[in-house]
């Protein structure tokens, strides 16, 4: 009775079976890949958010210190603005007052008759002081930015000039000062006291403004009498 031959891919099956199960058995026994590298990955996003959340909170007090050394520039020029309007403008008050008193020099040298001063040497002696006085006086205050203002034949400026009535006059243009009932005068670049003035109507169109001569808004602004 003939023999069955032994089969040889049973040991080949049985190795593969045990290999498979060693394999099943690490692989139950040993985390995978996966798994292994996740704490790795959550530690990389904490990290992440970590530092985005530092950069925002650097970002944030960058521009807080921006915009407290902007604010602390700010305050030191609006200091040395105001220190620098102080000085220019302290004597406005005891100005005011002066030139007032200066006004009487004038009405001095008005009150006395031409006819008078040339037969009178005592009275043109004391013309000439008082002019003489008037004229230093003026010299003292212009060495302080203050200045008289004198508009005769010059046109009419709101700004600088108080006109107290109108005077029919067909030689000269409409609104052109023909007369000066009181000097003006400016304190550096701002009006100390405008001048008291007549205005001609009736006369030609004044010519149109230059662009250097017409006044500027912010001129305007800066020349109206300052009650300081």
């Amino acid at each position: 009775m003939a023999t069955k031959p032994p089969d040889k891919s049973e040991p080949k099956n049985g190795a593969q079976g045990a290999a498979s199960a060693a394999h099943g058995a690490a692989a139950a026994g040993e985390p995978g890949q996966d798994e292994a590298a996740m704490p790795q990955h959550e530690a990389r996003k904490r990290l992440d958010d970590i530092i985005a959340a530092l950069n925002t909170e650097a970002a944030d007090l960058k521009d807080r210190l921006l915009r407290a050394h902007a604010e602390v520039e700010n305050i030191r020029k609006r200091s040395e603005r105001e220190k620098e309007e102080t000085a220019k403008y302290a004597i406005t008050r005891l100005a005011r007052d002066i030139v007032g008193v200066g006004d009487n020099f004038q009405r001095a040298i008005d009150a006395v008759p031409a006819d008078a001063v040339q037969q009178d040497s005592a009275l043109k002696s004391f013309l000439e002081g008082v002019t003489l006085t008037e004229r230093e006086l003026l010299n003292v205050l212009e060495r302080y930015g203050i200045r008289k203002m004198a508009p005769i034949n010059e046109p009419f400026n709101p700004h600088l000039h108080q006109a107290v009535m109108e005077m029919p006059r067909t030689d000269v243009p409409a609104g052109t000062v023909v007369q000066v009932f009181q000097a003006g005068y400016t304190i550096e670049d701002r009006v100390l006291r405008p001048a008291m003035v007549v205005v001609a109507k009736g006369g030609p169109k004044p010519a149109p403004a230059t662009e250097a001569g017409a006044a500027t808004p912010d001129a305007a602004n800066n020349s109206r009498p300052n009650k300081g």
